[in-house]
């Protein structure tokens, strides 16, 4: 077989083929990010895209969002700056989303406290206000005790909750998404508990640490360093598979309980009438960042998950929750 580079190879053909890799190699290049190919191809976006993050600066949507945006330019072609717009638990900045010109250049953060907000009758506002873009991140919930607690397992907990109905003190934020997810546990297993309201996870968690409360929904973030200090138990956690950083912690799913799923999913919406072609730009750049393995360290050294999910499938995902919460809301009212 001739050899690439016999004396038979002709400098002529070399030249060809050296074009001919190098040709692929810049395509290669150019194709790592198909969201900016599509940009430069439509003229979108041409300015800044503003990221409206209805929360105040320092909590975990904040946190989170600026890592998304803090990451977007390389493959969106454009900055993402935050705009923090907190109120009325979240809601506050995503009426005014609801009030930006559809064209690309405003989106929002939302999760599932939209929902509980309006099912409990905070706003009007619902997900399909919305036009879904792109899930980005997910918080593992985990149930919660005090490590003095007797319980070793959530059976033991179940089982215990079972014999003292009403018993059990719960930390929640009421009408808020851990009030969601423990009417979840108290609906699989038709168990009845008595909430206790706090006005933050914080607040919540230290206060199982004190005994004050019996659970609580916990995330890694919140909680992960009083469990290392055998201050807490995590007893389940509501992911679909185990979490590195608690390999020991079973699924709901594995002990039985395939419908709860305990997660906090935050994504990017934009305005309802914002063109779809410039929703699929805005989809692409987010699905290349969720690739990118410095911005995937930097959302688990902030206690999550990346959790790309496209258009399509974000809807989804808001709609069968949107279903689940209106099916408990009855439950929030306690």
């Amino acid at each position: 077989m001739m050899s690439f580079l016999s004396p038979q190879y002709s400098s002529t053909r070399y030249s060809q083929c050296l074009k001919v890799a190098l040709g692929g190699l810049v395509l290669g290049t150019a194709l790592t990010s198909s969201a900016v190919v599509l940009a430069q191809e439509g003229g979108y976006p041409e300015e800044p895209v503003e990221f409206i993050v209805p929360w105040s600066p320092g909590g975990g949507s904040d946190t989170l969002m600026r890592i998304v945006s803090n990451h977007a330019e390389p493959y969106l072609g454009q900055p993402m700056p935050v705009i923090n717009m907190p109120g009325v638990s979240g809601t506050t900045g995503l009426k005014e989303l609801t009030q930006r010109e559809p064209d690309g250049y405003t989106v929002g953060q939302i999760h599932e406290g939209l929902l509980v907000a309006h099912h409990t009758q905070l706003t009007q506002l619902n997900w399909d206000d919305f036009k879904p873009v792109a899930a980005m991140v997910a918080s593992a919930q985990y149930w919660t005790v005090n490590a003095d607690s007797p319980w070793q397992s959530f059976d033991e907990f179940v089982s215990y909750a079972k014999d003292h109905p009403g018993e059990v003190r719960v930390g929640v934020t009421l009408g808020g998404i851990p009030h969601v997810h423990a009417a979840m546990i108290e609906d699989a297993e038709n168990l009845s508990f008595r909430y206790v309201g706090f006005e933050g996870t914080g607040e919540r968690i230290r206060s199982l640490v004190g005994g004050h409360i019996d659970a609580a929904i916990g995330d890694i973030a919140s909680s992960g360093e009083f469990v290392k200090n055998d201050d807490l138990r995590f007893l389940a956690v509501g992911s679909d598979e185990r979490q590195d950083e608690t390999p020991d912690v079973p699924t709901f799913k594995e002990l039985g309980y395939d419908s709860l799923s305990l997660n906090i999913v935050r994504g990017l919406v934009a305005p309802r009438e914002t063109p779809d072609d410039r929703v699929e730009v805005l989809a692409d750049a987010m699905q290349e960042l969720s690739r990118d393995e410095d911005f995937t360290q930097a959302v688990q050294n902030a206690g999550a998950q990346v959790h790309y999910e496209d258009p399509e499938a974000f809807s989804d995902y808001l709609k069968t929750t949107n279903e689940t919460v209106e099916r408990l809301s009855g439950k929030l009212a306690k």
